[in-house]
């Protein structure tokens, strides 16, 4: 008897190990299947979504004082303002716009060596002269402050452009 419990416990342990190993296999090939779906992007009711307790993210609209950013503030119309926001973002390095409307942008930027991907989003309001901005990384609890430097970059590209 006990021979046949051991060799049952056996496949066992080797069927959890397979488990496990696709599992990790799994989310290493597909991390953003399983992010997007829980991920809140775009403007709800005029405002960013917040940023979750981890330290890789800054948002500029009802954030603690971990996640704040300034907003960008513009001096010329809004759709003045935007174009040259896209420009900016355009020479970005592995930064792409995968959508934009008249009032939001999202980007990805992704990281040099591993290739984390990090969604960049800029909101501006119909009646203020300001951009809204959130970065946040997908993955890890810490980006070492890539996130806020990127947007801090971004901000003295435009004050450079005078917008």
């Amino acid at each position: 008897m006990s021979h046949l419990l051991k060799g049952f416990r056996q496949k066992f342990l080797l069927s959890i190990t397979f488990v496990i190993l696709l599992t990790l296999i799994n989310s290493l090939i597909f991390p953003a299947a399983t992010w997007a779906a829980s991920s809140r992007l775009g403007v709800d009711n005029g405002y960013l979504s917040s940023c979750p307790a981890s330290d890789n993210c800054v948002v500029s609209q009802n954030a603690d004082s971990k996640h704040a950013i300034d907003p960008i503030t513009y001096h010329r119309d809004r759709d003045a303002a935007r174009e040259i926001l896209l420009k900016v973002l355009s020479v970005v390095p592995r930064t792409e716009v995968i959508e934009q409307t008249p009032n939001y942008i999202h980007a990805l930027s992704k990281s040099r060596i591993f290739k984390f991907v990090d969604d960049v989003e800029f909101y501006l309001p119909p009646n203020e002269s300001v951009i809204h901005l959130r970065s946040a990384s997908r993955v890890g609890e810490s980006d070492l402050g890539v996130n806020r430097r990127r947007m801090e970059q971004i901000r003295l590209a435009l004050l450079d452009l005078k917008i």
